[in-house]
């Protein structure tokens, strides 16, 4: 009976913490020009927020603070003209991050000599329309401007909340095109965010980077690049549409918050522990009646 109240006393704080409804946000956000230094002092605020320092560990951990993808250590095969495994930031380099799509994959541009660079593979005019933030990789979904980022616990199927994401993107061009929806352990938004326009044309870099002060929150983000997927036959700028056009954009760094257990987790766990417990008390009872 004891431990059942427990376990009841325990969902009732669960459910306090699965919800998070008005939870407050630290926004981070700059429109730049073509130039790294445009973007990184807002980047750096970002790594602040988080916590970590600025030297990286392995599989690009900051202390236990956060973790940050720049997609240049993959390894060739993965890297276009392939398709980068959708787990391979949560198992070849476990960081707790996995990406899904409605389109085809997702795909990480190659590197100089080694293909076409900045996604040249899928339209010859790529090169000209993105920039890079930490050469030379960017990252795209295939067939669909959006991709969803969940989290787990590092090399492990254990879904896990993070406190905050964040990630550079070039060559927005429309307000609105580019955004980021957070979302909790319980599917309910957290929240849209908008990503600010770049102040030149072409290769202009943007960053958006948001933190929630109620800690680990976030269970997975929706991202949308631009309002079209790239394209052999789509160009930035180019007629999509009656009176729309092309906002075609990429994203480079990923910077978040190292991944948490979910609080069912921790429940369950402590569950299991009062239930040995439970289990090894009686049984010295008995043993004492002996």
């Amino acid at each position: 009976m004891k431990i059942k109240l427990i376990v009841v006393f325990l969902s009732i704080i669960l459910l306090g913490l699965s919800s998070f409804v008005g939870a407050t946000s630290v926004v981070r956000s700059v429109g730049g020009d073509s130039t790294p230094e445009s973007i990184t002092g807002e980047r750096d605020q970002f790594r602040i927020d988080l916590g970590g320092g600025i030297v990286p560990g392995p599989n690009g951990s900051f202390g236990s603070e956060r973790f940050e993808i720049n997609w240049d250590g993959v390894p060739d095969s993965f890297a276009a003209p392939n398709n980068l495994p959708p787990d391979f930031f949560n198992t070849t380099s476990p960081r707790g991050a996995e990406f899904s799509t409605l389109g085809t994959g997702v795909q990480v541009s190659a590197n100089s000599g080694i293909g076409p660079i900045e996604f040249d593979n899928i339209n010859s005019t790529y090169s000209s329309t993105f920039g890079v933030f930490s050469s030379q990789r960017l990252f795209t979904s295939l067939d669909s401007n959006i991709v969803d980022v969940s989290f787990f616990l590092p090399g492990t199927t254990t879904p896990a909340l993070v406190s905050g994401f964040g990630s550079i993107f070039t060559d927005v061009d429309q307000s609105g095109s580019t955004k980021m929806e957070f979302f909790d352990a319980n599917n309910d938004s957290l929240g849209v965010f908008v990503v600010p326009v770049g102040t030149v044309g072409s290769e202009s870099l943007s960053f958006l980077g948001v933190s929630f002060t109620e800690g680990s929150i976030i269970s997975h983000v929706q991202i949308t690049s631009g309002n079209t997927a790239l394209g052999a036959g789509i160009n930035d700028g180019s007629i999509i549409g009656s009176d729309s056009v092309a906002d075609l954009v990429v994203m480079d760094d990923f910077i978040y918050a190292a991944p948490v257990p979910e609080p069912e987790t921790y429940i369950m766990m402590l569950a299991g522990l009062l239930l040995l417990s439970t289990i090894i008390s009686r049984r010295r009872k008995t043993s004492n009646l002996l």
